[in-house]
């Protein structure tokens, strides 16, 4: 007779410290996807959710790497369940890439001239001063601001 598969996932040693905060995230998510887009352009109708999900990775990433207080066990499991971004938080181990927003911003496809985000920009380097990037309203990801 075959296993039966179930749906339990087994947490690993130190989930329950982390827990809470993740679903505190996964709430305002859930709120930030069912918020209404009247009056508001095509393109701001997801900068909140690109937010919520830099936060997610944002505080596994300095959870693992700052803190050193999560195990590699648990950071590995964050990530394996979709908690995390793993590819944002390879870009942001890389210098150059320690405050980035989102990976859309350094593809060169998505933009005009085949640059980056205008967010990438520094500070004190840019024409305007006040700048919001069109994919996910960033005001500035430079690692030199």
């Amino acid at each position: 007779m075959p296993k039966v598969k179930t749906n339990r996932v087994k947490y690993p040693e130190g989930w329950e410290l982390i827990d809470p905060t993740l679903q505190e995230l996964e709430s305002k998510m859930r709120e930030a996807q069912m918020e209404t887009h009247d009056g508001k352009r095509k393109c701001e109708t997801l900068w909140p959710i690109f937010k919520i999900a830099h936060q997610k990775s944002r505080y596994i990433y300095d959870l693992y790497y700052r803190r050193n207080e999560i195990s590699k066990e648990l950071y590995e499991f964050c990530l394996d369940q979709g908690y995390a971004d793993r590819n944002l938080i390879a870009k942001w181990k890389k210098p150059g890439y320690e405050r980035l927003c989102c990976l859309r911003c350094i593809q060169p496809r998505d933009h005009n001239f085949g640059t980056t985000c205008v967010c990438r920009v520094p500070k004190h380097l840019r024409e305007e001063k006040v700048v919001e990037c069109v994919h996910c309203g960033c005001k500035g990801c430079a690692s030199g601001d």
